[in-house]
């Protein structure tokens, strides 16, 4: 991993918490479906975000970079739905919720740069 890419490097270490809970979710809670969908598309994120690294053009950069906000979106969603429907404590769920919030905006700023310099 390259040091100095604080996307890449956040979304690893994200990658890995998502992981944690889904072990939780699954050995303490016997929670297999919401936990199943935040696995995926949790650990989806850092993957898109290296795929867009190791693109070869920068519409294949944008278009990882793309999948990699929805896919933040999306973990934002079954994250709040695991905390409001009680499934995981708040207490437990909420720094990663913070951790999703702040990964959505990162890479919503990188799309969002990234759609400028295509537009131009």
């Amino acid at each position: 991993m390259k040091e100095g890419n604080i996307i890449q490097e956040k979304s690893y270490k994200f990658s890995l918490r998502v992981i944690g809970l889904y072990n939780y979710l699954v050995r303490e809670k016997r929670e297999y479906v919401m936990s199943k969908q935040t696995l995926r598309c949790g650990t989806s994120i850092g993957a898109n975000v290296e795929e867009a690294i190791g693109g070869h053009s920068r519409a294949d950069f944008s278009a990882k970079i793309t999948i990699a906000y929805k896919e933040a979106r999306e973990t934002l969603y079954w994250l709040k739905l695991l905390r409001d429907s009680g499934t995981v404590e708040k207490v437990f769920i909420n720094s990663l919720i913070i951790d999703c919030e702040e990964i959505c905006k990162i890479v919503g700023k990188i799309q969002y740069t990234c759609n400028l310099k295509n537009n131009l």
